[in-house]
């Protein structure tokens, strides 16, 4: 039996974030995998920093790949699963500043992490 401790905690993908992440260079997909991976076991990947703007507990993955910068937004906030929020290339029209269109997409999209949490994982609480 395996100890529930090291048990990888479930991965759930928002809206089309999969499908934006499989859209990204196969080694970008590679390494985010790999980065998902070990956030599932509990741990936090080297590529990883905490997001800001929706507080603790929503981190990104950040690969950069021949000139262009990939992003992979999830949240670790609920206890028994992690909800990857968005994927995205960066493209902000404002230097550093991801664009707010990204942004207002995330925060959207951790409501509905959030609802889905409730209805999934709550009954089982």
């Amino acid at each position: 039996m395996k100890n529930p401790r090291f048990t990888d905690k479930p991965l759930h993908w928002v809206s089309s974030s999969k499908k934006d992440l499989l859209n990204f260079p196969n080694e970008v997909v590679d390494d985010v995998g790999y980065a998902l991976g070990v956030v599932q076991q509990g741990g936090m990947p080297p590529s990883a920093k905490h997001w800001k703007g929706e507080g603790a507990g929503v981190l990104e993955i950040v690969e950069d790949h021949r000139g262009d910068t990939f992003r992979v937004v999830y949240t670790v906030r609920f206890e028994l699963a992690i909800y990857v929020l968005h994927c995205f290339q960066k493209k902000s029209p404002s230097g550093i500043k991801t664009a707010s269109s990204d942004v207002e997409l995330i925060q959207q999209r951790f409501k509905l992490a959030k609802s889905d949490y409730e209805v999934r994982y709550d009954k089982k609480s």
